[in-house]
C-alpha cells in the first residue's frame, strides 16, 4: 500500500515551493507585460469604466505590482512581502471584474490567489534568494519541533 503514496517523490519536496513560485510569478509577469504592451492608458480606461477612482494611479500600481511582484516571486526574494500587493490585486480583480461572470472566468484568479496564500503562509522554500540572504530561516519552528519529535520516537 505504501507504493500508492508514491514515496519516491518525498525526496523532491523542496522543489514544490519553487514550482509554485515559478508558476504564479510567471503568470503575474505575463499579466503586467500585457498591460504595458497594450498601454497602461488602455488599462486605466477599463478601470474607469468599472468606476475605480483614480484609474491611472491604480493602473500603474497594478502593473508595477504584477511585474515586480512576479519577478520577486520567481527569484524567491521578499517572497512573503511580495504576495501582499498581488493578493490585493487579485481580490480587486475578482470583485470588480469576475464576480458577476462566475467561477469559470474567475478560476485562474482563484487558483493564483490560493497559490499566493500558500506562499504567504509557507514562505519561499529552501531554494530561494530569501533563504540565501537569511530573510527566511533555514528551518521553521514547526520543522524543528517535528524533527525533535521524530528523533525522540526513533522514526527517521
Amino acid at each position: 500500500m505504501r507504493v500508492l503514496g508514491l514515496p519516491f517523490l518525498s525526496n523532491l519536496h523542496n522543489l514544490a515551493p519553487v514550482a509554485l513560485r515559478l508558476g504564479v510569478g510567471l503568470n503575474f509577469i505575463w499579466f503586467g507585460s500585457k498591460k504595458l504592451s497594450r498601454g497602461v492608458d488602455s488599462f486605466a480606461d477599463s478601470l474607469a469604466d468599472l468606476g475605480v477612482a483614480s484609474p491611472m494611479l491604480f493602473a500603474w500600481l497594478v502593473t508595477i505590482a504584477e511585474l515586480v511582484g512576479g519577478l520577486l516571486l520567481v527569484a524567491g526574494l521578499l517572497t512573503r512581502l511580495s504576495t501582499l500587493p498581488l493578493i490585493a490585486t487579485l481580490i480587486g480583480a475578482i470583485y470588480l471584474v469576475k464576480a458577476d461572470a462566475g467561477m469559470p472566468d474567475a478560476g485562474i484568479d482563484i487558483a493564483l490567489l490560493a497559490g499566493l496564500i500558500v506562499l504567504l503562509l509557507q514562505g519561499p522554500g529552501r531554494f530561494s534568494v530569501d533563504r540565501l540572504l537569511g530573510i527566511e530561516p533555514s528551518q521553521t519552528v514547526k520543522q524543528t519541533e517535528t524533527s525533535a519529535l521524530e528523533r525522540s520516537s526513533g522514526q527517521p
